[in-house]
């Protein structure tokens, strides 16, 4: 049993499949495969139930998959403290709100601990960074969600005890044109949206999954793309838009899209991270320095 190989392993529980594995790892999906079954073969037994809709652990890869975590965790402190290494902090952050809310998150981390080499990987798929934490492949990550458990925006969650932190809040505007027919209403409830177009972007995007838990399904949704491009289309009177404030500040203040008078909860940025990970010592109290 190599550590080569049970990095491999949590790859492969994290992303469900090979492929993403594989891709995850900068590795060929056949030296993916290749490697989980060496690991199986010195074991004697099956670790993961192989299905069309992916990998799912098997009891003995469940009991597995603990200790990986902890040789993977000492093999990391041994190299740092043998080559006197900074500890290393893998930070990634959804790019819709890299821009705009992770600068502040690491200026807080540089101030209040200057001994940690912090780096940022970005990613438009939430699905990745999770797993990139899942997988140790990530320290921590950023992400946006609702209020409650995680996940409660409906989402998937990789098989990995994570934790989190809610940084701050991201306020929601549903919006549209000066000319769209509902623009001049002083109130509106669900049902008045009713059969209205509403602009969004993947199935899998965090304010698709907010539009499902604000309007449900009675809305026509019509794919537009990402934040920029669904903004766009909405100025252009195509349908509505459920967007962050901070992405339509400048075009409500100017007058090319109005805001509907339907309030949306807020989505939460929300720092992630294994509870069971201490490759940095003292991880939490890391993270929770990365608060305001």
């Amino acid at each position: 049993m190599e550590l080569r190989q049970l990095r491999v392993f949590e790859a492969v529980v994290a992303h469900r499949t090979v492929t993403a594995a594989a891709v995850s790892l900068g590795l060929a999906p056949s030296s993916v495969s290749e490697q989980i079954r060496t690991l199986e073969r010195s074991l004697g037994i099956e670790l993961f139930d192989r299905a069309p809709r992916g990998m799912t652990l098997t009891p003995a890869g469940e009991r597995l998959l603990p200790w990986s975590r902890k040789l993977l965790d000492q093999a990391d402190q041994a190299r740092r403290e043998v080559v006197a290494d900074r500890a290393r902090l893998r930070l990634g952050a959804l790019e819709t709100i890299a821009a705009t809310h992770v600068p502040a998150v690491l200026a807080r981390l540089a101030e209040r601990r200057p001994d940690l080499d912090v780096s940022l990987h970005t990613d438009t798929a939430r699905d990745a960074l999770l797993g990139g934490v899942a997988a140790g492949a990530l320290e921590a990550a950023l992400i946006l969600d609702t209020a409650g458990p995680l996940g409660e925006l409906g989402f998937y969650l990789p098989p990995a005890p994570l934790d989190y932190l809610d940084l701050k809040d991201v306020p929601l505007a549903l919006v549209a044109a000066p000319a769209h027919p509902l623009a001049r209403a002083t109130t509106l409830t669900r049902e008045d949206l009713s059969g209205q177009r509403l602009l969004v972007n993947a199935p899998a995007c965090s304010f698709w999954l907010a539009g499902e838990r604000l309007l449900g399904h009675d809305v026509e949704r019509v794919r537009t793309g990402g934040v920029a491009v669904t903004r766009a289309c909405a100025e252009q009177g195509l349908g509505i838009a459920l967007l962050p404030d901070f992405a339509v500040r400048d075009p409500l203040t100017a007058g090319t899209l109005i805001r509907l008078p339907l309030d949306p909860p807020p989505l939460h940025l929300r720092l992630v991270w294994r509870a069971d990970r201490e490759t940095v010592p003292g991880l939490r109290e890391v993270l929770y320095a990365a608060a305001a």
